[in-house]
């Protein structure tokens, strides 16, 4: 079976890496900060008692919505209630350079998050 053209040029343009994903891809210095901003959050056991580990974080954006920027950060933290994980999820808007906490009013629902080891690895040094 002859191999056609256009299949040809299928595959190799699949094989190409996306350039919306690299450009949607945070630096490592807005990742950096975007970790901080959240382990200052009560959610993340900011004001624990207890020590909490992380796992499993992910950081989902930036994404678009209502005309602004959002990024949503996810993670699994245990510590804090004896024996279970919880699991805990905030918003924050990118404006102008600056990260502002959201309530997490379904912004995040139905974002895919890539691993963000940046948080569980300051999360868990402290």
């Amino acid at each position: 079976m002859p191999v056609r053209p256009h299949c040809l040029a299928l595959v190799l343009l699949a094989a190409l890496p996306s350039p919306v994903l690299a450009r949607d891809e945070p630096s490592p210095a807005l990742k950096a900060r975007i970790a901080k901003l959240a382990l200052k959050q009560v959610e993340f056991g900011a004001v624990s008692l207890l020590p909490v580990t992380f796992a499993g974080s992910g950081l989902a954006g930036p994404f678009e919505e209502d005309g602004h920027t959002y990024f949503c950060v996810m993670t699994r933290m245990k510590g804090r209630d004896f024996g279970g994980s919880e699991h805990v999820r905030i918003a924050m808007r990118y404006e102008n350079d600056r990260l502002t906490m959201m309530h997490d009013d379904d912004v995040c629902a139905y974002h895919h998050a890539r691993p963000f080891p940046e948080l569980t690895a300051l999360g868990n040094a402290r």
